[in-house]
């Protein structure tokens, strides 16, 4: 069996690039080419740097102790697409969380975290934000083109309308979270700054809002990011001292020694177990403390 081949972090740093800045797909498997020393080397190494998505759910599609569905609502733009787990074994209403995708778009992995997030007790909505843009598309470069090309005011107006929608479901309280990864962790702080109905924000390596606009944040916020993600913590100690000197209610946990995606564990390359698990236990705590 062939050994398997290195990613060092200049891979790791040269894919965030490529997805999230300025690389298109052959500038960036050029760059992986001289990095890996061959473009043999490049194309063994790529899908370890991707999400996988036949990477098996943690809790399955059709698992019975959840129900899930997909659903149209009505958002700020028009209708919006979404995926809803509501735990099956729930007697009444329970809270709400919304769950905002990457900059790939409303996924498999995504649908998963739902549906791990109804077995805690959650009424979960993954909202599919490139739902006026027609979807997100099965191609993921193509999802983050579309993602590029949204406009953000009328995303964060969409993120509220799925909030409201959310807490006049028949079966969720009026109690609602959001929690969102990458791109998504960005909406969420934009979402908590401009929705003062919004209980908690969970943020995963997302993009920090303006500090001028922190003291409209009513929300308890848990922000997760990576010791090693250099280009979304930039702004993370401007972030932390808006939200001390704003009296705001808030924990930031830096995980060292990993990188921005931590938490995926579609993508090899990047996903931390250890780091993963402890941030889902603490977001699950932290729930608990702000949600019931």
């Amino acid at each position: 069996m062939a050994d398997k081949p290195t990613v060092t972090q200049a891979m790791i740093e040269a894919y965030d690039e490529y997805t999230h800045l300025t690389l298109d797909r052959r500038g960036f498997m050029e760059k992986l080419s001289k990095l890996a020393g061959s473009g043999a080397a490049a194309a063994a190494i790529a899908p370890l740097l991707a999400a996988n998505s036949a990477q098996a759910a943690i809790v399955a599609p059709d698992d019975r102790r959840v129900s899930a569905s997909d659903v149209r609502f009505l958002g700020a733009t028009g209708v919006m697409g979404g995926y809803l787990a509501i735990p099956a074994f729930a007697t009444g209403r329970v809270p709400g969380i919304i769950v905002v995708h990457e900059n790939r778009g409303l996924n498999d992995h995504i649908r998963d975290i739902a549906r791990r997030l109804a077995l805690e007790g959650y009424a979960a909505l993954a909202v599919d934000f490139l739902s006026p843009l027609g979807g997100t598309p099965a191609d993921e470069d193509t999802a983050r083109e579309m993602v590029s090309e949204l406009k953000p005011a009328e995303t964060v107006a969409n993120a509220m309308a799925a909030r409201a929608w959310l807490a006049g479901h028949p079966r969720a309280t009026d109690r609602v979270a959001a929690i969102g990864f990458c791109w998504g962790g960005g909406l969420v702080n934009d979402l908590a700054v401009a929705d003062p109905d919004l209980r908690a924000g969970i943020v995963y390596y997302g993009r920090q809002p303006d500090s001028l606009d922190v003291p409209k944040i009513k929300a308890a916020m848990l922000l997760h990011y990576a010791g090693l993600d250099e280009r979304i913590n930039a702004g993370l100690q401007e972030y932390r001292s808006a939200l001390l000197s704003n009296d705001k209610v808030f924990a930031i946990h830096v995980y060292p020694r990993v990188n921005h995606a931590f938490n995926n564990d579609t993508s090899a390359a990047r996903y931390n177990k250890q780091a993963a698990d402890l941030a889902w236990t603490r977001t699950l705590a932290f729930l608990k403390g702000t949600m019931f």
